[in-house]
């Protein structure tokens, strides 16, 4: 996952212990664990932290945000001893920084999701510790209710019930232009419902150049029918551009601006937390392009990983940390999928859980934590930024001119 955290790690930014005092007052060094959460999803992993019990080491938490990557470039006696890493796709550039998980763990990382990322000439490098399912859509069903209208099975019915709810003066999508992220999750859901083999190639090329690709064009092209139309954005492109992603699920089910917002389970403490009616809370995913076709599921995680040189201490804390029940308390609290794990969430996520286990299709690891510099806040993006405020409200018949100017944008990302 790869929310931005920047803006609210303030006060977090100092190191926060758990369990033990730090290793500055004792003789025997601590695990420095690494992580890119803050908020709710800090104070989750801390409770995962107590949950272990008494450790024979301290452990401390360093939240580094969206400057996670910077784990590996530290040297010093006080670098990360083990990393919660957002974007497992950074993983076979840093093999070089990494210790090869051991036998016993090494399981958990060649399963299907997670195997072109972590296993490399027969090693493994990563063990997952949390999953996420990129293409749900957190909705109120009574704004539904209302206007006659059912979650939509196709991307066509889609873009009816926008038009039904504008109709009707409501609303109907909360976007978090403001985390660049989101525009590329929703982007790749169009991509990989229209294109499987095209999102496939590109997230597995050495040197992907989806400038080059017809197919981008042709799905830039269909998610601009959707940005484009007049009265669809709560608050229009300029709200939408500032907005972050926690402020995109609060327009829906706080100030019940919009009614519905595309966004991962990780999302569900935030709609409990701010949901007027505990029970106006429903989720749909991304509808498949034409009847009988496949649904996209685009999936992002965190797996844990292990500088060089690595300890005995940071080892056994990955042992812990990967058995079944270590995430039990972040289970309780919302927003949290284990790889194979179907029990023991809300009806909500149960659901996400269910498809994600179930699928055997249009599967893929979220494709701009696979494209390198290609897919960050300088690529991808930025071009999808640009894209939405050439786009966003005006009308269908400024997205060709719009597509036309994206690819021009990508060749210049690529070059």
């Amino acid at each position: 996952m790869r929310p931005s955290r920047r803006a609210v790690l303030g006060a977090a930014a100092t190191l926060a212990a758990a369990g033990c005092s730090s290793d500055v007052l004792g003789l025997r060094r601590g695990v420095r664990v690494a992580v890119s959460w803050s908020g709710q999803e800090l104070r989750a992993f801390h409770d995962v932290l107590d949950g272990l019990g008494e450790l024979e080491y301290p452990v401390e938490v360093v939240p580094l945000g969206d400057d996670i990557s910077t784990a590996f470039g530290a040297r010093s006696t006080r670098r990360p001893d083990l990393v919660m890493l957002p974007q497992p796709g950074l993983v076979p550039r840093h093999l070089h920084d990494l210790e090869p998980i051991p036998a016993d763990l090494a399981d958990r990382g060649r399963a299907r999701l997670w195997a072109e990322l972590l296993v490399h000439d027969g090693m493994t490098y990563g063990v997952p510790f949390k999953t996420a399912h990129k293409s749900a859509v957190w909705f109120r069903p009574s704004v539904f209710r209302e206007a006659g209208l059912e979650p939509p099975r196709l991307w066509s019915e889609w873009l009816t019930v926008n038009q039904s709810l504008a109709r009707a003066g409501v609303r109907p999508l909360s976007l978090a232009a403001g985390d660049g992220w989101v525009l590329t999750d929703f982007f790749e859901n169009v991509l990989l419902a229209t294109a499987p083999a095209v999102y496939a190639a590109l997230a597995t090329a050495d040197s992907p150049q989806p400038s080059r690709q017809p197919q981008i064009a042709a799905a830039l092209r269909l998610l601009g029918t959707m940005w484009s139309a007049p009265d669809t954005l709560a608050g229009g492109v300029e709200r939408s551009l500032v907005q972050q992603f926690p402020d995109a699920v609060v327009e829906v089910f706080g100030h019940r601006r919009a009614a519905m917002v595309l966004a991962s389970d990780f999302a569900e403490p935030v709609v409990r937390s701010f949901a007027a009616d505990p029970d106006d809370v429903g989720i749909f995913t991304f509808p498949p392009l034409a009847p009988g076709a496949a649904a996209p599921v685009v999936v992002g995680g965190d797996v844990m990983v292990l500088p060089k040189p690595s300890s005995d201490d940071s080892l056994d804390l990955v042992r812990r940390l990967a058995a079944p029940a270590a995430v039990d308390p972040w289970v309780k609290e919302g927003g949290f999928l284990v790889d194979g794990r179907a029990s023991g969430y809300s009806p909500e996520l149960t659901q996400l859980a269910e498809q994600l286990s179930g699928t055997d299709g249009l599967l893929q690891f979220d494709l701009s934590d696979r494209l390198g510099r290609l897919g960050d806040i300088n690529g991808l993006w930025r071009v999808l930024t640009d894209f939405l405020v050439r786009i966003g409200g005006r009308g269908g018949t400024v997205v060709p001119a719009a597509v036309d100017a994206a690819m021009t944008e990508l060749r210049t990302v690529e070059s």
